[in-house]
């Protein structure tokens, strides 16, 4: 089974990205839509965030306010990585049991959509790594756009994020996407490739077809062994 890593920054096009795979029929897991299952009201996750950040985080309906909790968090490190803390667990074994739904499947190629997948040292399950890149000042003028924020805020979201050159410095793949929208999948259609080759013999056998080869091969052995021995 191949898990391909992919990341970017904020409004970077990784979202686009996703769609794409998805598109082209690769299943793709978003670690966003888990985070957000995390904070669903009275879950695990949601308890612990209310407990640490109060109240004032609620909605009138009781549920969180992400807005005005991601304007805490971005603006303050050291509750950014409180809330990290918090929903990691939660995160992680969300996204596994994402990646065991699908390996029942039989799928042999999914894509894990991971904002931070450096930062939470995911990197080293998936291979290859794709980073949706940008240059820094149409990240910024992309974001302030799309949120209809100021600059100030826009930054500090940036700057809240391990930096998209650091990120770029460490990928397997880079989708660069300061051009147009055909610009992009241009480019993408060249990663698609890369990312259907055929999988190695060490992906094959993580695979669930492989498995069950492996398995059969043990039952096959085993059965061989009692009529040698019998």
């Amino acid at each position: 089974m191949r898990l391909v890593g992919l990341t970017g920054g904020i409004a970077s096009g990784k979202s686009t990205v996703s769609s794409m795979f998805k598109h082209n029929h690769i299943p793709v897991v978003d670690a966003d839509i888990i985070a957000r299952d995390a904070l669903k009201k009275n879950s695990g996750g949601y308890k612990k965030v209310v407990a640490a950040f109060g109240p004032d985080i609620l909605q009138d309906d009781d549920q969180v306010d992400r807005l005005k909790l991601g304007r805490i968090v971005f603006s303050d490190a050291s509750k950014r990585q409180l809330l990290n803390r918090l929903l990691a667990p939660y995160i992680s074994s969300g996204i596994f049991l994402e990646i065991f739904k699908l390996w029942i499947k039989g799928h042999k190629v999914i894509v894990l959509d991971i904002p931070l997948l450096f930062e939470a040292k995911m990197d080293k399950w998936t291979k290859p790594i794709v980073v949706v890149w940008v240059d820094p000042e149409t990240q910024l003028r992309r974001l302030m756009e799309r949120d209809n924020s100021t600059e100030e805020d826009a930054r500090n979201r940036i700057n809240a994020q391990m930096s998209l050159d650091l990120k770029k410095s460490q990928a397997d793949i880079v989708i660069d996407n300061t051009g147009s929208r055909q610009d992009l999948q241009e480019r993408f259609s060249e990663v698609l490739s890369q990312v259907k080759r055929p999988l190695t013999w060490t992906e094959f056998w993580l695979s669930r077809d492989g498995a069950l080869s492996a398995l059969l091969g043990v039952i096959i052995g085993v059965l061989a062994g009692k009529k040698l021995f019998w």
